[in-house]
């Protein structure tokens, strides 16, 4: 049996810092540790667990069998110690220097991270965020370990697991490039069809709910392109006579410019919550009941 006297419990940080960073350069400066110093940890360890605990790969560390297994006590055991360091420690926003990690998908980036940066700046200016998209089956151990402060956005299958807070109410919208022979104000039916859609396969729920609900309601669409994100939708109908259907405040934030036409869906569909979730654990943790509160004020619905 291992001595637990005789464990260096730094190793332990080095051990979750691989994990999630899937890198020895990172997890190197996440650490503030040499590339030498990272490689001689992960030596140490791979003693203490008699396992290669990582291997090489083109994507990066990929962890063994046997270190996804330790992931959950080791994760949950740092999450611990964060937590007990920080009992009774203020938060002050105007002069903390901590970091919050938080989960969202591609258009919530944009819509979200604007405001709250700016806002950031203003009342925060060294409060840092690190932003990711985690996987949603993965994102409820995320936020009980500790490794994500906050997930965003519409995310029902989180609800049993987290403390969440409604944020708004979105509608789903359709915009195309503005040109002759457009509709004034209503898109009907038979106009949406007629149109070549752009199909985004996003990673959140809603956008999967919106194609359930339009091949429910009897509408076909003809997908000229599917893409992974949202990101590259405005270049594409800037140059293009097809049609997005996409979150109403995305649509907003692309036709600042005002080239685009934006309609209703031909069909009613429920609107969607988009919701800030955190893990119990973390509930009166002074800095995370300050941040929570502070994106519940930047994003609510007015």
């Amino acid at each position: 049996m291992t001595d637990f006297n005789r464990i260096d419990l730094n190793l332990l940080r080095v051990f979750q810092t691989i994990l999630e960073e899937r890198s020895l350069t990172r997890a190197g400066q996440r650490l503030g540790l040499t590339q030498p110093a990272i490689s001689y940890a992960l030596g140490r360890l791979r003693m203490l667990f008699d396992d290669p605990l990582f291997a090489r790969s083109p994507n990066g560390m990929v962890p063994t069998p046997t270190a996804e297994q330790l992931s959950i006590p080791i994760g949950r055991a740092i999450a611990s110690i964060r937590e007990a360091l920080r009992h009774g420690e203020r938060f002050d926003p105007a002069t903390s220097i901590r970091a919050f990690r938080m989960s969202m998908s591609d258009i919530g980036e944009q819509v979200f991270l604007p405001p709250l940066c700016a806002g950031l700046q203003k009342i925060a200016p060294h409060v840092r965020l690190e932003v990711s998209q985690v996987p949603v089956v993965d994102a409820a151990e995320h936020l009980r370990l500790g490794q994500l402060d906050f997930a965003i956005g519409n995310l029902p299958a989180l609800k049993a697991a987290t403390q969440h807070r409604l944020l708004f109410h979105e509608a789903y919208v359709c915009i195309t490039r503005k040109r002759d022979g457009l509709p004034a104000h209503r898109l009907s039916r038979e106009k949406f069809l007629a149109m070549t859609h752009v199909a985004v396969a996003s990673s959140e729920s809603s956008h999967r709910m919106i194609d359930d609900s339009l091949r429910a309601a009897g509408l076909h669409r003809r997908i000229g392109l599917r893409v992974p994100h949202f990101t590259v939708i405005p270049q594409i109908l800037q140059r293009t006579d097809w049609m997005v259907t996409l979150p109403r405040r995305v649509a907003l934030l692309f036709n600042e410019s005002k080239q685009f036409a934006i309609y209703s869906l031909p069909v009613a569909i429920p609107e969607v919550e988009v919701t800030i979730h955190w893990h119990e654990t973390f509930d009166s943790d002074e800095g995370n009941r300050w941040l929570r509160e502070f994106i519940f004020t930047t994003l609510r619905e007015d």
